[in-house]
Parts: C-alpha cells; structure tokens; sequence
C-alpha cells in the first residue's frame, strides 16, 4: 500500500494509538486525528480503573487473547519511555466455594495457553499472605496484572503523534463520513476535508458513525454505567493490589470487585446497570435521543428478558449503598458501609447485536478506505497499541 493521507475520527487511547501507528509505520504521510471533546481521553479511557490486564480469561485464538499480550508488551515499553506511572501490583481472583473453584481452574488453563507470565493457582494460606484482608479457599495469582493512568498513556501517545508530523484536532466532532469511491469526506465543525483512508474509533458513538458512514447499524452501543465507591484513607490498607472474583456464567458482567489506583486510591466496583445517556455521567441525567434508541433496539429487549436475575441484582446495587459494599463484602469481609466514599462513574460502550447476545470479542469491520472499530471492550486499553498494529495492518492489505 502507498503512504495515503490518513483520518482517525476519536481521542481515546484506540483512536490516539491508531493515528501513532499509522504515523510510525509508514503506512500514512498525513494523519490527522479528530477528537470532540476539548481534551483527549475523556470518555472511557478516563474514566476506568487503570488496570493492565495480563491475558488471564480470553478465549484462546481470539483477537482478546493475541492482542492482550501483544499490548502489555508494546504498553510497557511506551511508559517506561515516556515516564509515565506503572506498577505490577498483582492481582488475585478468588474462589470462595467448590463451584468457582471449577471454574477458575479453566481460568487458569486459559491462562497458561495464552502465556501469562508467573500465573498460578494459590491455596487460602497464600491468599492471605498476598491479601491479609481477602477470603477465600483458593484463588489464582497473577503477579505481573498492573496498573497504569491511561489518560496519561493517551497523551503520551499523542506526544509521539505530533512529534512525527501528525496534527490532533480538539473540540472538532465529526458528523459525517461520504466514501465517494475514490477518497473518504469527513465533515466536522471546521468543515470537510478528504482522505485516503479513516478509522472510526468513536468509542460510545461509533456505532452511529458507522451507520451515517454506510455500514451496518449493528451492532449497536447499548451503554451501561458502572459506578464506583472509593475506601477513605486509612482504610485503604484492606487492599494491596487487585481482588477480582470469578465471573459467574450467568451474569452479564463481571460484579464488583477492588482495585488499587496508580494515584494510591482504592475502587470498589463498578457495577453495571442501563445508562440514561452515552455520555450521562451524572446519575439524574436523562438524554432522550440515547434513551430513545435502546428502547427503539429490538436485541435490548431479547438482552433484558434473558437476564432478569442480573438485573434484580444490579439494581440492588444502584439503590442501596448497602448492597453495593455486600457484594465486596463477601471478598473482603472487614469492608463497611462508613469505610467508602462516592467515586465517579463510567459508562461502557457496551456492543450487542440483534439477538440480544453481547459482543464479546473485538470487532473491525469496514471497507478499504473506512475501517470502523465496532467493539473495543476490556482489555481494550491495555491492547491498544496491538489492536492499532491489527488495524494497519489490516488497511495495508486493502
């Protein structure tokens, strides 16, 4: 493929880190990333718990699988170049019965075929040498699980960006995308400018672009927010690294667990309940056009009705700060209603299809000169930078 005049439309750590590879890969000449928020990283990238995922629980052949630990490596090189924070605080997932204990055992065999560095199974006695506070009868140790700032990381990779030639464009939001069959129209607040080649990476809206672009309208982005509470000060000492459980195969979502914060904080969370907009971070805010179109969405009805457990359950945790911390509770048993603050709150970009059934794995779709990023779920920051190698080399063989 000749060096083409290349578009990025969004400034999350997958949009930023796409514009970068296009740039150091000599696939484009020109880049411009466009972003519409006046800063980068303001949605999701921002407002997550800044864990680098080790590759424990992806389905072996999957992009997940290959493109998590292809990232760690690419991630961890990038902080220590750029200075910015990272540390191998480990992580436990812990099996509190003979049922998950099953269950987290395929977690570890998952693990080992994906090449997750130093994992293991632990008995009770060494969780509570690794987690004094945590409960258990066994659990599976990851001691190279990290965490980061992943705001800071898209900066960084933004620096790199400018620094080969490339301009990030703020405050623009891009309404529209015309392939005309030669060059690609994007039209944003400073007007229309052509390319040779665009990569949708619009996170929550993507899957608007993508329509308004000519592409399928499924998936949809059905958001879902996730709300956190944080432990005060002096009760952070509960926690020294990440304490997850095992994911039920009933439940949608993954449930509340704790994570240790590069800043020092303490997250317990998130939950995961319908949102009342994309971008609705505050918990009374209502956007009818978002509201609209779940309740418009066939496969969100068939998703709802298959899960009604789950929503009983999530629900509870929105509607009872009691509830919420139970559910940590039955990890950390010392936790309390007094030992948490109010966090904030992140909405997931969350893909499903017609059927109601969830995206699970990351999905590219597009043409030869509009790739559309469908679905970057967790670990999606922590693969960022392998899922933009994917991406460039998938526009190299158009």
């Amino acid at each position: 493929m000749t060096k083409v005049r290349a578009a990025v439309v969004g400034g999350g750590i997958v949009g930023v880190a796409v514009a970068r590879e296009l740039l150091v890969s000599g696939t484009a000449a020109e880049v411009t990333l466009y972003e519409k928020e006046p800063q980068l990283a303001s949605h999701q990238t921002g407002r997550n718990s800044g864990v680098v995922h080790a590759g424990l629980y992806y389905e072996p052949g999957g992009l997940k699988a290959a493109l998590c630990r292809r990232g760690v490596g690419l991630l961890q090189e990038l902080t220590a170049r750029r200075h910015v924070p990272y540390d191998e605080c480990g992580k436990v997932v812990v099996a509190r019965d003979e049922t998950e204990l099953a269950r987290l055992r395929v977690i570890f065999d998952r693990a080992l075929t994906n090449g997750v560095p130093g994992v293991r199974m632990i008995d009770a006695a060494e969780l509570a040498r690794i987690e004094p506070h945590a409960r258990g009868i066994a659990a599976l140790y990851s001691p190279t699980t990290a965490i980061t700032d992943y705001a800071a990381v898209t900066r960084a990779l933004a620096e790199d960006v400018t620094e080969a030639g490339g301009r990030v464009l703020l405050g623009q939001e891009v309404t529209g995308m015309h392939d005309d069959g030669t060059r690609v129209s994007v039209v944003s607040g400073s007007g229309a400018a052509t390319f040779d080649l665009v990569v949708n990476c619009a996170g929550l809206q993507s899957d608007r672009l993508a329509k308004a672009s000519g592409d399928s309208a499924n998936p949809r982005i059905v958001p879902f927010f996730g709300a956190y509470f944080l432990l005060r000060p002096e009760r952070r000492s509960l926690v020294n690294g990440l304490i997850y459980p095992v994911p039920d195969p009933r439940y949608p979502f993954l449930g509340v667990h704790l994570t240790k914060r590069i800043d020092g904080e303490i997250m317990v969370g998130p939950n995961a309940f319908l949102a009342g907009g994309r971008e609705a971070y505050n918990a009374l805010a209502l956007v009818p056009r978002d509201l609209a179109a779940v309740a418009g969405f066939g496969g969100f009805w068939r998703f709802a009705a298959g899960n009604i457990p789950a929503a009983i359950r999530e629900g509870r945790t929105v509607l009872s700060r009691k509830a919420f911390i139970e559910a940590a509770r039955a990890y950390v048993p010392e936790l309390g209603v007094a030992d948490v603050v109010p966090g904030r709150r992140g909405i997931r970009a969350q893909a499903m299809n017609p059927d109601g059934s969830l995206v699970d794995d990351f999905v590219i779709t597009g043409s030869k000169r509009i790739l559309q990023v469908r679905n970057a779920p967790s670990p999606g920051a922590t693969s960022s930078m392998a899922i933009a190698e994917h991406i460039v080399g998938l526009a190299g063989r158009n």
